[in-house]
């Protein structure tokens, strides 16, 4: 899959076959409409394009509203796009001029002159253009003109996709990460590099790596502690910022195929770690059978199962007697058949 951070670097295809949206969690909503595009473009000899915004549109036209959160960032969407089949994703940066298109200017400039579409796949609610005037009616109403076909993805599919975001968003706030897996269809993840802590962790007998999250829009589950796997040596985000680069996704992913990550078990901690007064909050994870220094490193944590709340502990020794329990629940999960 071909990666272009802005519509300049796209060059117009003989027979494309497109979609539009923001595919937030590539979840089992998204992945059905995702097989339904890749095979028409088989059908039809054609090409598979995804077109995506990046910021959110909500975030341009609504900005004194911080709450989004997405469930994936570009580069965790992008994986699982390129794992689906599609050909090309383009990232479209949303901003003001773009939103201020008229949907003429839409239809005709980006979707048929740019990127040469033959046939697109759009839901019976998606609005474009200027005030979200256009909508299925105009490209049905264009379509003669400028030689495409139109596919409506019914009202039941939208539905059920928009339902299952909301779902997997709430389940996440709430800590229910089995529930989000369900929807999902994969466990949710965070990624980013270890940094350093005040390695308190390793005076009670539990060291943690701490792991930054360089993307603020990446949506961080409930305070608590987690069962979860963790992932070593995992690639870093591409390039969003660099206009004249198009990311080939197939290669770099078959690059690290050939040095899998590896996997391990453990327990994740989220939260201000209120028994010695934090003041920030923390991701971090204690790692099962580990005792390398991995600072730097960039790994992957797999949120399995959700055990506790966070709470505030008399010290230190109560705390380290709860992480006592809190691990020996953990490895009763994993000794259930769970990974």
């Amino acid at each position: 899959m071909k990666i272009y951070n802005q519509l300049s670097q796209f060059r117009k295809l003989p027979h494309a076959v497109v979609t539009i949206g923001t595919f937030d969690g590539v979840h089992f909503g998204h992945q059905k409409i995702i097989r339904q595009l890749c095979e028409r473009a088989a059908d039809q000899g054609g090409e598979s394009v995804l077109l995506t915004f990046f910021p959110h549109p909500r975030m341009i036209i609504d900005p004194e509203n911080q709450d989004l959160k997405m469930i994936n960032t570009l580069a965790e969407k992008a994986r699982m796009l390129a794992e689906l089949g599609v050909d090309h994703l383009i990232i479209t940066p949303f901003t003001r001029d773009f939103s201020n298109l008229s949907p003429q200017q839409y239809i005709e400039h980006i979707l048929v002159n740019t990127i040469g579409t033959r046939h697109i796949i759009i839901g019976y609610d998606h609005r474009f253009g200027k005030d979200r005037r256009g909508g299925l009616p105009e490209l049905q109403l264009s379509s003669g003109h400028y030689e495409f076909t139109v596919e409506e993805i019914g009202e039941q599919d939208i539905n059920d996709v928009a339902v299952s975001s909301t779902k997997i968003r709430a389940a996440l706030l709430a800590g229910d990460v089995s529930l989000a897996t369900e929807y999902l269809g994969y466990p949710f993840s965070i990624e980013g590099p270890v940094v350093k802590g005040d390695k308190i962790g390793r005076t009670i007998g539990f060291p943690t790596a701490n792991i930054f999250v360089e993307e603020t829009y990446k949506l961080i589950p409930s305070d608590g502690i987690y069962a979860v796997t963790i992932e070593m040596d995992v690639s870093g985000p591409f390039d969003t910022g660099n206009p004249e680069a198009v990311i080939d996704l197939p290669r770099a992913a078959a690059e690290e195929a050939e040095t899998p990550a590896a996997v391990y078990r453990g327990m994740a901690y989220i939260g201000q770690r209120p028994t010695i007064n934090g003041m920030t909050r923390n991701i971090e994870v204690n790692i099962f059978d580990f005792g390398r220094e991995i600072y730097g490193q960039r790994i992957r944590m797999n949120f399995l199962k959700f055990l506790r709340h966070d709470v505030k502990f008399t010290g230190l020794e109560a705390l380290t007697q709860q992480l006592h329990q809190d691990k020996a629940a953990t490895l009763q999960f994993f000794r259930s058949g769970n990974l």
